[in-house]
């Protein structure tokens, strides 16, 4: 038995932040700075009110209504968030209700980021392998922009929100192939909401600090160390792909299309440009949704396949937050 993607759609918010509206926040940002910097010209912002079920759930009924899927025929369902709506119960169990998934399915939340898509098509496969289940729904579902305070201008810059669904059968457009992953918790302060959780409860006192580049820093919101992230990806990435390559029995010429996690237009550049990919093989899209962190890989590849650039070997590569990184080989259809 093998294990294939069969279908993949993902739901963006409607509220938009373009850079325009980043310049009238941050006057000292031009708008020509921003897209040159990140390659992103837009993003989409959750409303106050919605959250990341909301957004999973959105993806998950267009997933149903594009591709005839009755939620019925799910027997498994794998929600990838870092902002749950609740520490209990497990945001799967609520999308499991709200999308009329059969009680007899299974449901479970995992904590990963932007390696997450990546873990997740290997946690479904197993299922699939296992023949504990014949339809994984994958979902994957993030609002970041809830943990970025209001005046942090590098991360307001970077990230939007955003869900993809994707359903992992024993048929499908792309057979899921093996994996590699791997994880540095030594760099967990790098990429990090401090407050919130048990350890470090929220302390509404504490004061704001202004870094070098004018960003507002507190612990309640996301902290990230950019040029620390940047020495982590760069030096690992190419490790992993070569590492991928390899359990697949593959070289790099052998692959039709690179498909990594959409951080920013100057990191995937200068990977691109490192492990040596020409450009025809490499695929962007970020420059009207920004970072959606776990969602950016789906999303990607999902436009790439409505491009018609979907075919042969695809290499899918996750890295950031925890340290945390995956990397999988895809096998299209002919």
């Amino acid at each position: 038995m093998k294990a294939y993607i069969k279908a993949i759609s993902y739901y963006l918010p409607p509220v938009e932040l373009d850079n325009e509206g980043i310049n009238l926040l941050f006057p000292e940002w031009s708008v020509d700075k921003i897209s040159s910097k990140t390659g992103i010209y837009n993003r989409r912002i959750a409303e106050k009110n919605v959250y990341s079920s909301d957004l999973g759930v959105l993806a998950a009924e267009k997933l149903f209504e594009e591709h005839s899927i009755s939620p019925a025929d799910i027997d498994y369902l794998l929600f990838c968030t870092q902002s749950p709506d609740y520490f209990l119960p497990t945001t799967a169990c609520l999308l499991q209700a709200r999308l009329g998934i059969p009680t007899s399915a299974g449901a479970l939340d995992f904590n990963l980021g932007c390696s997450g898509y990546v873990y997740g098509l290997g946690l479904a496969k197993g299922l699939i392998l296992a023949e504990d289940a014949t339809n994984v729904l994958l979902i994957t579902a993030e609002t970041y922009s809830k943990f970025i305070h209001p005046k942090d201008k590098s991360n307001r810059t970077i990230f939007g929100d955003g869900a993809s669904a994707t359903l992992v059968s024993s048929s499908g457009f792309a057979e899921i192939c093996r994996s590699c992953v791997g994880t540095d918790g030594n760099g967990a302060e790098n990429l990090i909401v401090k407050r919130g959780g048990l350890r470090f409860e929220k302390n509404s006192n504490e004061d704001i600090i202004i870094d070098e580049y004018g960003n507002a820093r507190n612990e309640n919101y996301l902290l990230m160390n950019g040029s620390e992230i940047f020495n982590f990806t760069s030096e690992m990435v190419p490790l992993l792909v070569k590492s991928t390559l390899l359990k697949n029995n593959l070289d790099q010429n052998s692959i039709d299309l690179f498909v990594f996690h959409q951080a920013n237009k100057f990191m995937l550049n200068h990977l691109r440009k490192k492990i040596n990919i020409s450009e025809d093989r490499f695929y962007y899209f970020l420059e009207n949704c920004g970072n959606t962190v776990s969602s950016t890989i789906p999303i990607a590849l999902s436009e790439a396949k409505k491009e018609g650039k979907v075919f042969g070997n695809i290499l899918l590569a996750g890295f950031g937050v925890g340290y945390s990184w995956a990397g999988i080989i895809l096998k299209a259809n002919d």
